[in-house]
């Protein structure tokens, strides 16, 4: 079953729209939206290796236009719509802490967050509510996002062959350890509640 579906993404990703898509996905995950772009930009990639730093770059700007959303949110919107989507991702009882720690870090606290898992939404409101420079932000959302897509572009431009044949190979046994891995996941974010 995860080959076949597999084989549809990778097919999916070579229609003409799978490029707007990917854009949207990572305009809104830096902004409001629980989705992440890396599974898009990884698909495209694998369909087309010779397109991987365009999707990269292209990944890389629509987050950090989505970045000034996010920011214009933690602003000017924090009381309400902001402070909702920060509550509706449980993290409302790290944002005081991340606001102390973005007086003292700010810059690399950007870089540094827009590099992991954390959803990037949460820097990037936490930097409007912090009414960090604008001009310190834009820079650090590039560094960040640009590292972060650009290396996934890297690796699977001269690696995507091997790990298409891994998937091909052991496609069960990946997609046993994914879902053993999404729940493991949840049952742990719900023993942090």
């Amino acid at each position: 079953m995860l080959q076949r579906f597999y084989d549809w993404t990778l097919a999916l990703s070579r229609t003409k729209h799978a490029p707007a898509v990917m854009a949207a996905v990572s305009f809104a995950d830096a902004s409001f939206c629980p989705l992440m772009p890396h599974p898009l930009l990884a698909l495209l990639v694998m369909a087309r290796p010779d397109r991987a730093y365009w999707y990269a770059t292209l990944c890389t700007v629509t987050s950090v236009a989505g970045a000034f959303l996010g920011y214009a949110i933690g602003h000017l919107l924090y009381e309400t719509l902001g402070l909702w989507l920060v509550q509706t991702m449980h993290y409302e009882a790290h944002m005081e802490k991340f606001q102390a720690m973005f007086a003292e870090w700010g810059f690399w606290l950007i870089v540094g967050k827009g590099l992991t898992p954390i959803p990037f939404k949460i820097v990037t409101i936490g930097a409007g509510v912090a009414g960090y420079g604008l001009i310190p932000f834009t820079i650090a959302s590039v560094l960040a996002r640009a590292m972060n897509f650009y290396a996934i572009a890297w690796v699977l431009k001269h690696q995507g062959g091997r790990i298409d044949a891994l998937v091909r190979r052991y496609g069960t046994q990946i997609g046993w350890a994914i879902s053993l891995a999404i729940v493991a996941l949840v049952v742990w974010w719900f023993a942090l509640r």
